[in-house]
C-alpha cells in the first residue's frame, strides 16, 4: 500500500490513449482519401497558427467541425489525413492566423492547446488527435520548402510527407525526442524551475535527446549540465507527446551518484533537493513556501507523484 493514498489512481496522461485508426497503410491511396473527402460523416479539426477553434456549447465546447463548415473559416494552408474514427475521416485544417478575428465574430471559440488541457474544455479524447493535428500542421509550416535544393515542396500521402518539385526529395514528419527525468537520492529528489513557470511550481528536469545519444546518455549528461550532479541508473517510466511545439517527452527515473547542486543560470531560475515530505506537501498545496508541483494533465506530475508512493521508485 502506497504511504500516501491520497496519490492512489490510474496513470493518465493528457494527449495519450488516441482512439483514432492512422491508416498508414492507405492513406498513400488518393482515391481513397478522396472518398473519405466527400464522406459527409468525415470531420475535421481546425487550428488557427497554433490555436484550436471549438464550438461553444452548453456543456463542453466541440473541436469537431464537418467539412463544408469548416470550408466557410477561410482558405485552408494545409490539409491532412489524421486517420479514421468508426470508418469516418477525421482531417486538420491550418488557418490563416488573419482569420482568427473573424471566427470569433461568428461566435466560435479560438484557444491555444495548453489551456484546452488546463481547463478541460473539451473531452480528454479530443486532445491526443489535437496533439496530433497540432504537430503535424506545426511540421508542415517549417517545411515548405525543401531542405536539400531550397525548392518548394507540396503535401503528399494525406499530408505525411512532402515532395521537392524540383529534386523530388520526400521528407516526412519529425518528433523531436526530450528526456524528462527526476533525479533522486534516497528520500529526496532534485526539482527545478525556469523563468517561464508558473510562479510557484517546480518541476523535473529536461533537455532534448542529441544525435547519437541514448535515452540515459540524454539523462545522465542534462542533469550533470544544469545542476551539476553526476547520475547513474536511469530506468523508463513512461512517454508523453508533447506538441509544443512536436515533441516526445521521455520520462524516466534516475539515481544520483553526487549531491551538491551547480545551476545552469542560462537555462534554470534554480534549482534544489526537496525531501518527499516536502514533495507530498506540494501535492497537497501545503508547502509552507507555497510551493507547487506541476499539474496533472503533465507527465512530471507522475514521474513525480509515482516516486513520491513507491519507496522504490528512488532506488
Amino acid at each position: 500500500m502506497s504511504r500516501y493514498p491520497d496519490f492512489a489512481g490510474k496513470l493518465q496522461l493528457a494527449f495519450t490513449g488516441g482512439r483514432i485508426e492512422r491508416e498508414s497503410g492507405r492513406r498513400h491511396d488518393a482515391d481513397w482519401c478522396a472518398a473519405l473527402l466527400a464522406d459527409a460523416a468525415s470531420r475535421t479539426y481546425a487550428l488557427v497558427g497554433e490555436q484550436i477553434v471549438l464550438r461553444k456549447t452548453d456543456v463542453i465546447a466541440d473541436p469537431l467541425f464537418g467539412l463544408a463548415e469548416a470550408a466557410t473559416f477561410g482558405a485552408a494552408q494545409e490539409q491532412v489525413l489524421l486517420g479514421t474514427t468508426d470508418g469516418a475521416g477525421r482531417f486538420a485544417i491550418g488557418l490563416d492566423c488573419a482569420g482568427a478575428d473573424e471566427l470569433k465574430r461568428r461566435g466560435l471559440l479560438v484557444v491555444d492547446l495548453r489551456s484546452i488541457a488546463i481547463q478541460g474544455l473539451v473531452q480528454a479524447a479530443h486532445l491526443p488527435a489535437l496533439a496530433e493535428a497540432k504537430a503535424l500542421l506545426t511540421w508542415h509550416a517549417r517545411h515548405r520548402f525543401c531542405s536539400v535544393c531550397g525548392a518548394p515542396t507540396h503535401l503528399a500521402e494525406g499530408g505525411w510527407r512532402r515532395d521537392c518539385t524540383a529534386c523530388k526529395a520526400q521528407h516526412f514528419p519529425r518528433t523531436d525526442p526530450v528526456v524528462i527525468m527526476l533525479v533522486t537520492d534516497g528520500d529526496r529528489c532534485v526539482l527545478a524551475r525556469q523563468a517561464h513557470f508558473s510562479p510557484t511550481m517546480w518541476s523535473c528536469l529536461a533537455g532534448f535527446i542529441e544525435p547519437g545519444e541514448s535515452i540515459e546518455e540524454a539523462a545522465r549528461r542534462e542533469t550533470r549540465e544544469e545542476v551539476g550532479i553526476a547520475c547513474g541508473r536511469v530506468r523508463y517510466f513512461a512517454s508523453q507527446p508533447w506538441p509544443f511545439p512536436m515533441s516526445l517527452m521521455i520520462g524516466c527515473h534516475v539515481d544520483a551518484l553526487s549531491t551538491a547542486i551547480t545551476v545552469d543560470r542560462s537555462e534554470l531560475e534554480g534549482a534544489r533537493w526537496f525531501t518527499r515530505d516536502e514533495v507530498v506537501a506540494m501535492f497537497d498545496s501545503r508547502h509552507p513556501e507555497g510551493l507547487t508541483a506541476p499539474p496533472p494533465w503533465a507527465i512530471a506530475h507522475h514521474i513525480i507523484r509515482t516516486w513520491v508512493e513507491d519507496t522504490g521508485a528512488g532506488g
